[in-house]
């Protein structure tokens, strides 16, 4: 498998892959930095929830489907998929070395975006996050949270292509923002994969306004609402991976090509 993801990597040499993981976390935390450094009075809650939104909910949905879009595409300009599906390599092999691609991928940028903006912070605006491992275990989950939505796009990438992913990526970032962001989702939220990243990530935000100061931590904590929103989402994470993965390497098992007229 390791060969197989090495080999994945040497594809993405001469295509716009490379740049799109590097280049969008990088800039993204260096405008947002910008901006919070520039803004008066602002506290470490409210650069929390602001880095997480931006990341989880404006950015995610539509980054995750275009990079499934690149990952597939690279495969049909080479050949319309023929050398690509005669290889010698097992079809199941093949399939889940182009989630582990956009796994990596995902990795990447996630971990370089909170970098880059742990160091922008230190410089620009020092003390005023604190916090920082709350920070690093928000990431862990927005990265956990968009597994399945990588899972998603890659097989809709490969049975209808670009514009299929890039369509279902600003639906996602509509249902992101409705239903992640705002009450409107706070019943249903589990059951809509797009509001997992923003969903997760901000669990511990809870935990910024505990402080020292305080003898009892804040009601969503001392009731055991994190804890039940972190095992529920978790599992909705798992079950809904699964069943993704699983039916993508299945389809893929069977799957001749996409037609030229499609």
């Amino acid at each position: 498998m390791i060969a197989i993801l090495s080999s994945e990597w040497v594809k993405t040499k001469r295509t716009a892959i490379r740049w799109l993981i590097v280049l969008v976390p990088v800039l993204f935390s260096l405008a947002t930095t910008a901006y919070f450094s520039l803004s008066e009075e602002i506290d470490e809650i409210a650069v929390f929830q602001g880095f997480f939104t931006a990341w989880c909910a404006f950015l995610a949905p539509l980054a995750v489907a275009v990079l499934a879009a690149f990952v597939v595409q690279e495969e049909e300009l080479a050949g319309h998929f023929l050398g690509y599906l005669s290889a010698s390599v097992p079809r199941n092999s093949l399939y889940f070395g182009k989630f582990l691609m956009l796994v990596f991928c995902n990795m990447v940028s996630t971990v370089l975006a909170l970098a880059v903006f742990y160091i922008g912070m230190t410089i620009a605006s020092p003390g005023t996050v604190n916090g920082w491992v709350l920070f690093l275990f928000a990431v862990i989950l927005a990265f956990f949270g968009t597994l399945p939505l990588l899972a998603i796009h890659l097989w809709l990438s490969f049975i209808w292509g670009t514009g299929a992913s890039v369509s279902l990526g600003m639906c996602g970032l509509v249902l992101a923002i409705l239903m992640g962001i705002t009450e409107l989702g706070d019943d249903v939220w589990l059951f809509i994969p797009w509001t997992w990243p923003y969903r997760l990530a901000k669990l511990p935000e809870n935990y910024l306004g505990f402080t020292a100061k305080m003898f009892v931590p804040p009601a969503e904590i001392s009731s055991g609402l994190v804890v039940r929103q972190l095992m529920a989402g978790t599992l909705a994470v798992i079950i809904c991976l699964i069943i993704f993965c699983a039916g993508g390497i299945i389809w893929f098992n069977r799957w001749e090509g996409r037609k030229r007229y499609d």
